[in-house]
């Protein structure tokens, strides 16, 4: 139990800051009956309209295939957007007298999953996360289970987590499994028509639907995101997107009579993974910031002493002092695009103008600097920030993000920061490879319009505009007279992978899917009742963050 102990700890960082954030801490604790009603039940119709929904399959990522909470389980895949539309699709070809053909799904059979997001210690498999009330923030269940293959009937939902577009088009995705074949995913493997050979967008056509929902390209992106820019070989290139999209679409098109809707990427960096730490996370009282300032002062005269005496430039040192104050700072990080100062330090070391005792000191200063407003600090750095960078909890004397900079790992020397925060440049770098694959994926659409919808989640008073607070500048969305929120609070729509939307959150783009096909097909659709589906699960003992032992 010792390593679920240690998780444990780390979570709990993480939901202290995640509780920082203005109004979160009330959210999180607010699981009242009139923001999780009883479901009801009411008489629904509908029509086809101009197509035919009656083989409807879809085809996608995490979010078509039910993945939440970081993880893929039973209850997750039973409220997928796959799932969700289907039923209602149904509603409308039994309307009109006409047979469904079912919708099956690669049914993972599990009531847990396998948590893909946090690092699996040995003899304990954990699965899917939930929320601590008592933290309050989220911890993963320790009954997971291992991913296992699919021996069911042939499936409608070709929904695999984590792929990128690529990973369509590529036998290589069902396997094998081995370091070198790193377009390998397992989701896909545990359903693929033949693992090694076939593809999924292959099994997709050979189904032969007669209508369509593909939703791809998030992870191209979002993976770049998540690693705070730091791997830019995981960013597909504008010119890749735009072949492997056109070659997914036109596949489909010239394979198929069938007609579907596309749905583009949304505004990723609106997402609690990316929201939920403040740039300015450090709340001092004005004790702590003086004292702070005092142990401090030497770095901040070394630096300026390279100004001084090493011609240095001004406007670079002053993005690099250190003053703390009472009330919110910000957080103190390693930037490895500024100029690496060690040489420097040397010299005033050599020039006799710092002891050696300082310049050992100010090793972890060499390429530091605070964070500036509007810079995006990622939930990881919650179970990084405050610990004690020498491990000397008896004195917090060496606080990650405070004293020493966050990246900066005190016993080796290693530089780590750019995975935890986005810089300005970096977040418009992410938004035009977001806005240059939304082109691509219009234009694709456009190429077939006749039989293809758009589902544009970039709409102006479209649901993720709304959610994100992008389109009114309040974050939060109203539905039959609650307010939901964009986080995974009891009343949120985001699962508690602080990425992926809850089953709220699914039926809320659903039903916004589903205007885009009644509006381009004439078809008419019965609306899901979001408040009839959960929300948020609750930790009930079985989570690592309740678990006892040393």
């Amino acid at each position: 139990m010792k390593r679920l102990k240690q998780l444990s700890k780390l979570l709990l960082v993480i939901a202290i800051v995640f509780t920082g954030c203005e109004g979160q801490e009330e959210s999180l604790i607010d699981d009242r009956l009139e923001n999780n009603p009883p479901p009801t039940e009411t008489e629904v119709s509908g029509t086809q309209g101009a197509t035919d929904f009656t083989k409807f399959i879809t085809i996608g990522s995490s979010i078509t295939a039910g993945y939440m909470d970081g993880a893929l389980y039973n209850l997750g895949q039973g409220n997928s957007i796959a799932a969700l539309m289907a039923a209602q699709l149904e509603v409308a070809v039994e309307s009109d007298g006409d047979t469904f053909d079912g919708f099956v799904q690669p049914n993972i059979n599990s009531e847990a999953g396998y948590n893909t997001v946090v690092s699996q210690p040995g003899g304990v498999i954990l699965g899917r996360f939930k929320l601590d009330t008592n933290i309050p923030g989220p911890s993963p269940v320790v009954n997971g289970e291992a991913i296992t293959a699919y021996t069911g009937p042939d499936v409608h939902n070709f929904g695999v987590p984590g792929i990128q577009v690529g990973q369509l088009l590529t036998p290589a995705t069902g396997g094998p499994a081995d370091p070198g074949n790193p377009a390998f995913n397992p989701f896909y493997q545990r359903f693929a028509s033949n693992p090694g050979s076939s593809t999924i967008l292959g099994d997709a056509i050979a189904s032969q639907p007669s209508f369509f929902s593909l939703w791809i390209g998030n992870n191209d992106v979002l993976g770049y995101a998540a690693s705070g820019a730091s791997n830019p070989a995981i960013l597909t290139s504008n010119s890749d997107f735009d072949t492997r999209i056109n070659a997914t679409i036109g596949q489909l098109m010239g394979n198929t009579s069938a007609d579907g809707i596309v749905a583009n990427i949304p505004p990723l960096l609106g997402v609690a993974l990316f929201q939920a730490v403040r740039w300015n996370n450090i709340t001092l009282d004005e004790a702590t910031a003086t004292q702070l300032n005092g142990g401090l002062q030497g770095v901040n005269d070394a630096i300026q002493a390279t100004v001084d005496f090493l011609g240095h430039p001004q406007e670079d040192a002053d993005r690099r002092f250190i003053n703390y104050s009472a009330g919110n700072n910000p957080i103190l990080v390693i930037d490895e695009e500024l100029e690496d100062l060690g040489p420097k330090f040397d010299q005033l070391e050599s020039a006799q103008a710092i002891s050696p005792e300082q310049r050992a000191a100010l090793v972890p200063y060499e390429q530091s600097r605070p964070l500036t407003q509007g810079e995006l600090v990622l939930i990881s750095a919650g179970a990084v920030l405050g610990k004690e960078a020498d491990g000397d909890a008896s004195q917090a004397d060496t606080p990650i993000g405070v004293v020493i900079p966050l990246g900066f790992d005190l016993g080796t020397g290693s530089l780590s920061g750019d995975q935890y925060y986005l810089t300005l440049a970096e977040q418009q770098e992410i938004e035009m490879s977001r806005a240059s694959f939304n082109a691509s994926i219009s234009a694709a659409v456009d190429n077939y319009s006749d039989r293809l919808a758009l589902y544009d989640t970039n709409a102006p008073g479209g649901v993720f505009l709304d959610i994100f607070g992008m389109s009114d500048g309040v974050p939060g969305i109203r539905v039959s007279g609650v307010d939901l929120q964009p986080d995974f609070s009891p009343n949120g729509v985001l699962s508690t992978d602080g990425v992926h939307p809850n089953a709220r959150g699914n039926a809320i783009i659903v039903n916004d899917m589903l205007e885009t096909i009644e509006n381009k097909f004439g078809a008419e659709l019965p609306k899901i009742e979001v408040l009839n589906l959960p929300s948020v699960q609750i930790c009930a003992g079985d989570c690592a963050s309740q678990q006892g032992g040393s």
